[in-house]
């Protein structure tokens, strides 16, 4: 990955649905280009996928959670993944091992997620974090 390539991922990162065309000129180059270099980021998965971001009202939140020592943190962060309410789970370094990033109706659907997530044996603790407000970085 070069640097044209991190300048056309910036473009993509802000609005996934920038024209080709319009990348190509805000970055200097061809169209033909700038969709040959995205089709490659997607066939090497650095591109995973393309998501949308809403403003639906919704209660958002971070989710920080702590796991035993002998947990495969992985496979626990797999499971979370495919809970309806979150949108992100990264594994992380520090007190904590997974954060979940959570798009949830109302403050019970936090409150739900988060007693599925210490329902399960492999989590020592949580901490909810609400999101109050988001801004494009």
């Amino acid at each position: 990955m070069d640097s044209l390539d991190r300048e056309i991922l910036n473009v993509l990162r802000r609005d996934a649905r920038t024209p080709y065309t319009e990348i190509a000129t805000i970055v200097g180059t061809s169209e033909g280009t700038v969709r040959n270099r995205v089709e490659r980021l997607e066939d090497t998965n650095v591109i995973e996928r393309f998501t949308v971001s809403t403003r639906t009202g919704n209660v958002k939140a971070m989710v920080e959670i702590s796991v035993a020592v002998d947990v495969d943190t992985t496979a626990v962060s797999e499971c979370m993944a495919e809970w309806n309410e979150v949108d992100f789970v990264w594994q992380v370094s520090g007190e904590e091992d997974i954060v979940l990033v959570v798009d949830a109706a109302d403050t019970r659907g936090v409150n739900d997620l988060i007693t599925k997530a210490r329902s399960l044996e492999e989590v020592k603790s949580t901490k909810t974090r609400l999101i109050l407000e988001e801004r494009l970085g």
